[in-house]
């Protein structure tokens, strides 16, 4: 049977691509195995989807200043040794990494047992940790044309990222059924990331009487942001967080509006949702998001709307547009062939078992 370790964590960022891998390797009879840190997220999603899961120390590496700088190069080493134990042990054909500081140990140690290993760097420019990995890997894949130039030319390869096929199976009546909305006016699907955003969510509240005449809203607002003046409002629904019916809800969008994280924009181009895209500024975040969200513009995907220039008038004039052009957003994203990243990711990892 075929051997793959999967890596990846700190974020759900850096976990969900690979569990929209697993269904796919298991397919093809794949014996997997994940490690991730002790405490992580990583390891609640990926033992609730009942892979066999090892946790090894890790340490986090920091450009700036801070106490644990002294500390946490000595866990890293614990985890690069606690790595390559267990790859020792479960004599993997390959490792594939999602990046996370966690995955370092395991990329280094993968590559002193010579097992090939494949990250995947979701941003524009390659993390601290991914840039540490790179070496160590025989092919590095990435979301966007503009990362290219940041990878040695005969590693990278352009696959866009995994994204879970249960998101595609949606179904826009269970959607409107679950919203309690109509299928006489076009639905509007707001997410503003699992804790929302203060800015997002005021901007669009404060132009709801007009939105209304038009539209419905399903607003997924983030924990701690329901508005309770709002309930029971014609047309318009709010949640703090919504798991299993989201694909339904995907499926009853229109138009969706988003932040600009990696996975979310491409889960939104693979279901080929004309969409507004509001960035984390600068401020808030290493201008990532601002970077993803310039790229998809510049393809035809995307309508971006930057935070500093978000006001409610602003809001309404990109509704407004994208859902005038949106069939021209659809016809561009239709062109693109990043979302069957899960098919192109599988058959490079089965070209390296080969080898």
């Amino acid at each position: 049977m075929k051997k793959i370790i999967l890596t990846g964590g700190g974020t759900a960022g850096h976990v969900t691509p690979n569990l929209a891998l697993i269904p796919s390797l298991k397919e093809r009879n794949y014996d997997i195995h994940y490690i991730g840190s002790h405490q992580g997220i990583e390891r609640k999603l990926i033992e609730g989807a009942g892979i066999p899961y090892d946790g090894i120390s890790s340490g986090k590496f920091r450009r700036y200043f801070d106490l644990k700088n002294f500390s946490d190069p000595f866990r890293v080493l614990k985890g690069y040794w606690e790595a390559m134990k267990l790859i020792k042990n479960h004599k993997p054909d390959v490792v594939f990494s999602k990046g996370g500081f966690v995955a370092v140990p395991v990329v280094m140690a993968a590559k002193h047992c010579k097992v090939p290993v494949i990250i995947h760097e979701s941003d524009m420019t390659p993390g601290l940790a991914n840039k540490l990995c790179i070496p160590a890997a025989v092919k590095v894949c990435c979301n966007f044309p503009e990362t290219l130039p940041y990878l040695p030319k005969d590693k990278a390869v352009l696959t866009g990222s995994p994204i879970r096929k249960e998101l595609l199976k949606g179904d826009r009546t269970t959607g409107l059924n679950y919203a309690r909305l109509s299928s006489s006016r076009p639905v509007i699907l707001i997410i503003g990331g699992s804790l929302g955003s203060v800015t997002v969510n005021t901007a669009l509240r404060g132009i709801l009487p007009k939105l209304l005449k038009n539209y419905q809203v399903i607003h997924i607002c983030g924990k701690g942001n329901l508005d309770e003046s709002l309930t029971g409002m014609e047309g318009y629904v709010q949640y703090e967080y919504v798991d299993a019916p989201l694909k339904h809800l995907f499926a009853a969008a229109d138009l969706m509006i988003s932040r600009a994280g990696a996975n979310s924009i491409c889960e939104i181009l693979a279901l080929r949702k004309p969409n507004i895209l509001i960035p984390l500024s600068a401020a808030a975040s290493r201008g990532d998001q601002i970077l993803n969200a310039r790229s998809f513009a510049k393809q035809g995907f995307s309508y971006l709307l930057e935070e500093e220039n978000l006001t409610g008038d602003s809001l309404l004039k990109a509704i407004t547009e994208t859902f005038a052009n949106r069939q021209t957003f659809i016809s561009k994203m239709e062109q693109s062939e990043l979302y069957n990243a899960i098919d192109t990711i599988i058959d490079m990892i089965e070209s390296q078992i080969k080898k």
